[in-house]
């Protein structure tokens, strides 16, 4: 029997050696009519799915959007949705900021350009990326602006949902992918919400190789390190597809009950809303796996999933857009994209067309660089096997045990104690007389002063999450917060603290 065992181990590691040298050995060869066709498809996909999600999003969380709830889609939606709702599409003008920056700065812009770029930017932004700029304009540069214990918002979607350029530029170069997601990804976020982007890229770039989505997401969370939360959530939905492969539904709910406990977002502790990546990761998943290629059904499944119901459609018609080509979307999905393609998206000065030329520009000049061939009438690049990026995981050993209301409006000094490890604080910063004022508050951890933190009201510049502190020794802790400038005017809000502990609360049963 040992023997035996020892047979099969051997023959078992030859056919994974014999798997890797022909993945190796793997040449993608595409003319360039179908190399530019994957990368319109691509980016047409995305436009098309946010734009289907864009009315759902955030308003079903924690519960799915039943079959019997119309979402609407009709020839001139996308030309008014452009034109009343420009702001819907922060997924496609914070992706094309990062691609503007390497048209500009070329394919070796380091961090701090795209970080330059995206803190400098006109438009809103939310969660992990607005404390991502925060941090910037402030002086802590990437990595250390995506870090967990100074971006609270770490785990969230923000990568995921900007990353799509990476796979776009990246045909079949995954390990190439996994490079530009580890330069842009730690801007905004880390562990979780850093293999988001790296998952989704991967996806991207894998879909210019394989018409098989099943192959492409198991192949993609192999640059995911099994050890993450993230590799295991992604690997539940594949197994529970497996087990209930006609019925979306319960492996939604299978989803529900394993992985919607947010830790780090203070807006999503304890609440149905959940902007974590990984769950939202799942739901991208759900629907590439359950629409098994056909454009509608893929994403009718993303988005009825709930959440962040307009980005995951996005990132899944986006894959399976690469996947399919521009020209087998079915037309029924691109009525109207012809009168929007030409448009710049707000706050840009790049349309879909513009997109297109310039994904397939910088793709062009990655297959050179990385040993592929470029001729008149054909693009040869040797398939990159997908390796596995570091391990990196957020807030270890904390658990949200306390979501406590302070609900008052800081006048000189406010205190509070607590028994745990952590601490983080919602408020919001605002001027009555709409001018632009900026606060500033002492924070104090048990008597000391840790840091002075602006809190400006132009939301632009805002502190996403006003104050934290993780990390600290376990026991009773007194945070005292005092306004240091009261003369400059604006209104310090506070709401309330999400307490961390070493442990999770248990029932008292």
């Amino acid at each position: 029997m040992r023997r035996k065992a020892w047979c099969v181990i051997i023959a078992g590691m030859m056919l994974s050696a014999l798997a890797e040298a022909n993945a190796q050995a793997r040449t993608l060869r595409l003319s360039h009519a179908e190399l530019k066709d994957r990368i319109r498809g691509g980016w047409a996909g995305q436009t098309i799915g946010v734009t289907f999600g864009g009315p759902t999003e955030f308003r079903y969380n924690g519960t799915m959007i039943n079959d019997h709830i119309p979402i609407r889609w009709y020839d001139g939606y996308l030309k008014e949705t452009y034109e009343k709702n420009p702001g819907l599409y922060d997924d496609l003008y914070v992706d094309l900021t990062f691609v503007d920056v390497v048209e500009k700065k070329g394919l070796d812009a380091k961090a701090q350009d795209f970080a330059d770029a995206l803190a400098n930017a006109g438009y809103m932004l939310w969660h992990a990326n607005q404390i991502a700029r925060y941090n910037v304009l402030n002086g802590i540069r990437p990595p250390a602006s995506g870090h967990w214990r100074n971006n609270p918002e770490a785990d969230a979607i923000d990568f995921e949902i900007e990353s799509d350029f990476i796979g776009l530029m990246t045909p079949g170069m995954p390990q190439v992918a996994a490079v530009f997601a580890d330069t842009v990804g730690h801007i905004m976020n880390y562990g979780d919400g850093w293999y988001g982007g790296v998952f989704i890229s991967t996806m991207y770039s894998l879909a210019f190789t394989s018409d098989d989505v099943d192959y492409v997401v198991r192949e993609a969370l192999k640059a995911i390190p099994d050890r993450s939360t993230f590799h295991q959530a992604i690997a539940d939905v594949i197994r529970w597809h497996a087990q209930y492969p006609n019925d979306w539904k319960r492996t939604w709910f299978e989803i529900q009950k394993k992985w919607t406990d947010d830790v780090g977002t203070p807006k999503a502790v304890f609440e149905p809303f959940d902007i974590d990546a990984k769950l939202n990761s799942a739901y991208v998943v759900l629907g590439l796996l359950y629409g098994n290629g056909d454009f509608g059904k893929t994403l009718s499944i993303a988005t009825r999933a709930g959440q962040d119901s307009d980005c995951n459609p996005s990132s899944a018609a986006g894959i399976l857009g690469t996947m399919l080509g521009y020209a087998r979307i079915p037309a029924y999905w691109k009525q109207g994209l012809g009168d929007v393609e030409p448009v710049d998206f707000k706050y840009t000065t790049i349309s879909l067309n513009d997109a297109y030329a310039l994904s397939y520009k910088h793709a062009l000049e990655l297959v050179r660089r990385h040993g592929g061939r470029v001729s008149e009438t054909q693009i040869e690049m040797p398939v990159q096997p997908v390796r596995a990026v570091r391990l990196e995981q957020s807030f270890p050993g904390h658990f949200p045990v306390e979501k406590r209301m302070l609900r008052t409006e800081l006048k000189d000094d406010y205190s509070f104690d607590f028994e745990g490890i952590g601490f983080a604080i919602n408020a919001d910063s605002r001027a009555d007389d709409r001018k632009d004022h900026v606060p500033e508050v002492e924070v104090y951890v048990d008597g000391q002063q840790v840091e002075t933190v602006k809190l400006p009201t132009n939301q632009t510049a805002r502190r996403f999450v006003a104050f934290w502190r993780y990390q600290l020794p376990k026991g009773r802790h007194t945070v005292r917060l005092r306004l240091a400038n009261p003369a400059e005017g604006g209104v310090v809000a506070l709401d309330y603290a999400i307490l961390y502990s070493d442990a999770p609360s248990r029932p008292p049963y």
